[in-house]
Formats: C-alpha cells, structure tokens, sequence
C-alpha cells in the first residue's frame, strides 16, 4: 500500500513528524516498510511563463526564448537557450534562475547542478527550462515540463507541485485488509494519536434521469450486496486533473483515462474497488453469477480466460463481461467515445474471490482487497463519491444521474466477540484494567458493551479480522503500545530436558555427513515433472497449484533428483570433486497416511537423508595415484554413519540407479534405502562426464541408534586362524559372513574377507564360476582357556556352515 503523506494528512492530521508517525504506524502493526521523498532537494527553480520563442542564430536545434518568471526575476523577461521540441509562447514551464541548485545531471553523480550564466554557441542564456527528467520528478525527458495554466508565475515549483511531500509504503498482513486505502490509514492513525478524523466531504448528486438498469442476483454467495446508477452526457473529450494524476503518481498508478482514474482514484481513497461499464455496449441487463464451463471472457488487460463454476462473473444477456470481483472485460469498457455510463459498486463475499486471479496468473487490486474483505455497507455512499468526481470532472450541459439501484442479498453478520479483561492481561503481560481497554474500543471506533470483566465487541462492517477473543487482545495492546510493557524476567521454570540417549536428532546426523566430507545443501521440495518421473519412477506425482516455474510442477518424492540438479550446477561451475548431502521431507501419495506430525490425510510425508559423491576418492597426492570415488567408497561412509548397527547390502534394482552396481541397505533384516552408482540412462540425459553415487535413506531409521553395553576387558589371548576356499561367484559377501556367523561353538569373534583370487582358465582347483576367497578368523574365549582343541573344532564348525552354501575348502 503505497500513497503520499501529504493525502493521508488531509484526513487527520496529528502533530508528528513523519519519522514519528511512520514509527508509530509501525508499532502498532501497520509496518512502513519505506520513506521516500517525492523528489530530491533542489532550490532556485520557479513558475516560467514563455513570452516568445526565435530561433537561434547559430544552431538550428535550438531556440532563444523570452521569460517571464515574475517579481522573482528582475523585472524583465529572461533570455534563455532551450533545445526542447515542445517549447511554444504561452506554456509555463520550471525556469531554473541563476544560482538554482539542481539534482546532479550525472547518473552516479554527488554534486549538484549549479545554473550559471554562460553562453550557448554566441548567445547568453539567463537559466534553463527544466524537463521532469533535469528535475528527477520522473524519467521523462522527451521536453520541458508543461505546468498546469492555473499555476502562479514566479510561485516555487516546490510548492505549486507540492514536492515537499513523501512517500508512505506500508507492508501489511492479510488481516489488515481495512488498511488498504488512505482512510482507512487515517482511521488508524486517529485512533493511535486522538487527533480528529475527517471524513471525505462531498454531497449526493441531484437525481435528473429516472432511469436504471436492471440487475438480477442469482448468487447471494458470490455476491452479499450490488450497487449501481446510470450516469449519462458525460463529456468524452475531458482530461484528467493534473492534481488527480499526480496523485495516482505518488500511489503508484499510471493515469489512464478520467473515468478509469476516478474509480481507481476512490479505490485508494476510501478502499472499495469499483467498475465503470459503457452502458451502451451492456446488452439488456446484468446478471451476477457463477460462471459455466465453456464460457470465455477478454480481459482488460487483453488475455482471454476460460471459466468454469469457481469463478465468478458478471454477465450481460449476450455474454459474460468481468470477473467478479477481480478485473472487467474488454467488451463494456469505457473508451473515448464513451457518452453514458454504469458505475457499479458491490461486496464480494472474500471466500468467492481468494485465490481466483492467481489461477489466471495474474493479480489485481481488486483482487487484492476485495479477497480481503471490503467494507459492505458503503456500497451507495462510494457510488455517490465517484458520481461528485465524474460530474466535476467530466460533466456537461448534458449529464443526467439516475437513483441508486441497491439490492442487498446476504451480509457478513456481525457476531459479537467476548474479551475477557483478566485473560487479556495474562497474555499480555501488563495490569490492565476495563476501563483500559474500553477505551481502546472507543478510540478505534468498534462498538461494544461491558459486564462484569468482560468486554464484549460487535465487529464493524469493515473490521473482517476480528472473529476470536485473541483478535481483541490484539488490537488491545496495539493501541497501548508495545513499549509500555514492564521488562520483566520470565516467570516459568526453566527445566532442562536432555534428549533420549537412544534417539539422534538431525543437527547430529549434519555433523556426522560434514565429518565424513559432505557439505548440506537445501533445495526446493517441487522439481521438474520429468525428474519424477525418471528418478523415482513416479507415474503419478503430486502437482504444485501454482508452480513458481514450468520446471517445479511436482513435489517430489526421492531427493536424489535435487541432488543431481546441485551436482549439475557445480560442474557447469568447474567443481570437480563434489560431496553434498540434503535433510528433507519427501511427498508420496499413501491412502493409509492420516493427519499427524509428519503426514496429512492421504499424503505421507517422511524426512530422508540422501547424499551424492563425485570425482576423486582422495585428494592427489605424490605417494599414490588417482582414483575416482566408487561404490565401496560411499558404502563404507554408510557403515560408519550407522555404526554402531551393522549395515547389510544386498543387491537390488532403482530406477535411478545402475542396475548392476546399486544394493538397498538394511539393519536387522529391515529396509532403510538405497545405494548405488546414478543409471548411464541418466547419466547421459544430464550430461554428466561422470558416474555419481547417490544413496537415500530414511531418516527415522538413522535416529534411532543402538546403546553402547559394558563389556569387561577380555582375560585371554585371541587367536587367529586363515582359512582358504573356493567359492562360487554368486556367493555374495552377505551370505559368506552369515553362514561363518552361525559357527556354533561360541569362541568365535569375528570374520574379515581379506583376499579374493581370480583363477585362470582350467585351473585344476577351480570349476568354472569359481574363485579363491581369503577369510581371517579370530577366536577368543571369556572363560576356560582357549585350546587348540577348542579352536580346530570351530574352525570345523564354520567350514560345516560354509559347505550348507556350496563353499569348500582349498586344497593345499
């Protein structure tokens, strides 16, 4: 919400500064978030008025103009060079005299422009005329800049353009939807400092033509109230006033025609968006209602939308012709050759306009507010304002006004709200009396009556955010202002509470990833439909309503595909050795998922872990040579990150991952993700000259974590047995450590394959698919003594175990 200080203060006016009353607007919720002045400091620049314009004598682009700046000048007119295409006899203009400072003429540039006298090819200029560019009122700089006629020769430009003014934006919330117009600004600000609100002044315009249009409502949940009146004669040739432009300027609106800046005029006026319809171009009636599927409409703005019944629409016996609530159609707009009129104002229930124009793309102002909810029950006094402007501005001989056809259908009620004044205190944190927040309600204006500690408030018909006891507490301590609460040290206890030893939480798994070389990344959860589609091997993903690019449709539900869009983005970088890592939620559809801390009704929504490993395995060094990061690299920093639970791996296949060289990744029998090398499919669609590995896991999983147990330190020696087999190639690593494992005898510790050996060809120990495996054994006993005995007897029991998977041992 953006207009001039100087607006706002016609309306109230305290005696505050503008540093001050931008504070205190601030503090009470309705956040400035900039201060501007309408234009930069310069002084010496007056009212100009062009007497005469000849040509220069020694350029042909430039004329010698006589100007007359008034008793600011010496009496007689000033000869001054000009090179502006539009200067002509009789135009005042801003005349720089000698001495003005002006801002600086260099983009860039801190000194100002100081105006001296010189000469332009020969001739002596006494000043310049100024352009609104020269001035930094505007960009302009296509000539000098043309004052109204009514403006006082040898008057300060300052002062006739009312440049010593700023401007005000402010940054609300969507409760504040009663702050999105300069009166209502004012109303706070009344209500904030005591001093006197003063209304708009303007008087109903005579009725002179008894005519009006018929409107028929068949939506009352679109529309709760529909005001309008025909307006006829009015003068198509008018101009807007210089003082209405100006102040659509400094609002941040481009005038466009006087009908059309009038509505928006009294939109940032009063905050009631309006419509103007060429009443000659209506067809029969209006009918306001939901819209149908199939129907199209063109905008104002030039696109063609189509409709369905979520929208709705204003519509005339031949077609629709504006969307309710939101932007008109092009079809009834009002142009320059518009002779009458139908100026409309209605409510608009907001639940019928949220969210409508972003499903076109597009926002408005009308939109904006009325979504938020504009006041209903000044419908017929805004069609009287805007009528008062049209008359004044473009009204003739001929302009006749018919009545106010006002039909109300169904009106927000205005449930009162009960503030307990003992529970306000508590939440606040402050002694408050009732008295107190009595006056409170008074001064903002909202009707209430009160019992014994309790105040009990009835909405206005523009106050749409207060609906609950912690609205009025609110706008409570609002008014008393914040800075009138006693510091004060906390009265709760404070209890420290340290986490269950058996969960880790994910600030402890980052500093895990980071120990083990990984850098987190954080990346949107929506990504590329595609992506889903080939990562995840989701046919069905969850859309986004309103994506933020064609390239983020989906949410997603595997987080590799962010992390390969993070690797993507390194390497068009010149990064050669990427670690990265990601905690996040993913998003699938799941019928057994109801609402809870990590799900919604139908969605589940787990948090994962998922990593990426690129290039080398280890920084070059002169001791060894290169070697790129592998499977078994990442593998091994799973281990550790799940020690002291023991990993199983076993192969499996991903839609992303190679269909070789990925495995999922288990604890105690249960799946907790996956590993493997990204699929060359992939590889290739995303032009990566290497192979990443990427793992995911759940994180739920990772959390929960194992309890060390005491053991006491071992009496006796270990000792160690290697032992050398044969074993068939589909052998994998799992199974030979499982079948060691089950060695019954109860002295065995552990297992390490430490030697794998590829035989040739006709080899006489080997049978074809064989291979040679290595395994070191180590035996220890808690109690008895461990014997020779003792230990050939588990080292029988673990070649039995072994011989169940169709592994011997070697022959000597």
């Amino acid at each position: 919400m953006q207009f001039p200080e100087s607006w706002l203060r016609e309306f109230c006016d305290p005696p505050l500064a503008s540093a001050e009353l931008a504070d205190r607007l601030t503090m009470a919720g309705f956040e400035v978030e900039s201060m501007r002045p309408v234009a930069p400091p310069f002084s010496g620049v007056v009212v100009g008025r062009v007497l005469a314009v000849a040509d220069h004598p020694n350029a042909d682009r430039l004329r010698v103009c006589q100007v007359d700046i008034g008793e600011s000048g010496p009496g007689e007119p000033l000869a001054i060079v000009c090179g502006a295409p539009n200067v002509r006899v009789g135009i005042k203009v801003p005349c720089a005299v000698l001495g003005a400072v002006l801002p600086p003429a260099e983009e860039g540039a801190t000194e100002p422009f100081r105006i001296k006298t010189g000469k332009i090819r020969g001739v002596e200029s006494q000043g310049m005329l100024c352009s609104a560019r020269e001035l930094k009122l505007s960009d302009d700089h296509g000539g000098l800049l043309v004052l109204d006629e009514s403006a006082p020769v040898g008057e300060d430009v300052r002062r006739v353009l009312g440049l010593d003014d700023t401007i005000f934006t402010l940054k609300l919330t969507p409760n504040l939807g009663h702050g999105l117009s300069v009166y209502g600004v004012a109303r706070e600000v009344a209500a904030l400092t005591g001093a006197p609100l003063r209304p708009p002044a303007f008087s109903p315009v005579a009725v002179t033509d008894p005519s009006t249009l018929p409107v028929t409502i068949e939506a009352a949940d679109l529309c709760g109230r529909f005001s309008g009146r025909i307006i006829r004669g009015v003068d198509p040739a008018a101009k807007t006033p210089a003082w209405l432009v100006e102040r659509l300027a400094r609002c941040g609106q481009r005038a466009v025609s006087p009908l059309v800046d009038i509505s928006n005029y009294v939109m940032f006026e009063l905050g009631r968006p309006t419509h103007i319809f060429d009443l000659d171009r209506i067809d029969g009636g209006l009918t306001v209602r939901w819209g149908r599927a199939g129907e199209t409409l063109e905008l104002l703005n030039g696109t063609t939308v189509e409709l369905d019944a979520e929208v709705g629409v204003i519509a005339d016996a031949r077609s629709v012709e504006s969307l309710a609530g939101i932007m008109g159609g092009a079809a009834t707009a009002v142009s320059d050759a518009t002779r009458n009129v139908y100026v409309e104002a209605a409510f608009w229930w907001p639940e019928a306009v949220a969210g409508r124009s972003r499903r076109f793309h597009f926002s408005t102002d009308a939109g904006h507010r009325f979504e938020r909810g504009v006041d209903p029950a000044s419908t017929v006094e805004h069609i009287e304002r805007i009528t008062a402007l049209i008359v004044e501005i473009c009204g003739g001989d001929e302009t006749r006004c018919g009545p106010i056809d006002d039909q109300v259908t169904r009106l927000p009620a205005r449930t009162p709200v009960p503030m307990r004044v003992a529970r306000a205190a508590k939440v606040i944190g402050m002694p408050l009396t009732q008295t107190d927040c009595e006056a409170v309600f008074a001064r903002l204006g909202l009707p209430f009556s009160s019992g014994d500690g309790v105040v009990e408030v009835t909405p206005p018909s523009w106050r749409f955010d207060l609906a609950l006891e912690e609205d009025l507490i609110e706008e409570v301590i609002r008014l008393v202002g914040y800075d009138a609460l006693p510091a004060l040290p906390p009265l709760g206890t404070l209890v420290a509470r340290a986490p269950a030893e058996a969960v880790r939480g994910p600030a402890l798994l980052r500093r895990q990833m980071a120990d083990l070389g990984y850098r987190e990344t954080i990346s949107y959860s929506f990504i590329d439909e595609r992506m889903e589609h080939e990562l995840a091997g989701n046919a069905d993903p969850i859309r986004v309503l309103n994506p933020i690019a064609a390239d983020r449709s989906v949410m997603r539900s595997t987080l590799l595909g962010s992390l390969v869009d993070v690797l993507r983005s390194n390497l068009a970088r010149k990064a050669g050795d990427v670690r990265v890592f990601e905690i996040g939620k993913v998003y699938f559809r799941d019928p057994a998922a109801t609402d809870g801390p990590a799900t919604v009704a139908g969605v589940a929504q787990p948090l994962r872990l998922a990593g990426l490993a690129y290039g080398g395995a280890s920084p070059l060094h002169w001791s060894g040579g290169e070697r790129t990061v592998d499977f078994f690299d990442v593998k091994g920093d799973l281990q550790t990150l799940l020690a002291p639970a023991v990993a199983e791996f076993a192969a499996a296949s991903h839609p992303a991952l190679h269909p070789g060289r990925s495995a999922t990744v288990s604890i105690g029998g249960q799946p907790v993700g996956v590993i493997g090398e990204l699929h060359p499919r992939w590889r290739q669609r995303f032009e990566l000259p290497g192979a990443p590995i990427v793992f995911e896991l759940d994180a739920a999983a990772l959390m929960a974590r194992m309890l060390p147990a005491f053991e006491p330190l071992p009496r006796q020696q270990p000792s160690w047995r290697d032992i050398a087999l044969v074993a068939d190639r589909a052998v994998t690593h799992a199974a030979l450590m499982a079948a060691i494992a089950s060695e019954p005898g109860g002295v065995l510790r552990s297992a390490r394959l430490f030697d794998v050996y590829e035989p040739k060809a006709g080899s006489g120990d080997f049978g074809p698919g064989e291979h040679g495996l290595a395994v070191r054994l180590e035996f220890r006993a808690d109690g008895d003594p461990l014997t020779d005995e003792r230990i050939d007897a588990a080292r029988a029991g673990v070649l039995s175990a072994l011989s169940g998977i169709g592994v011997r041992l070697r022959q000597q």
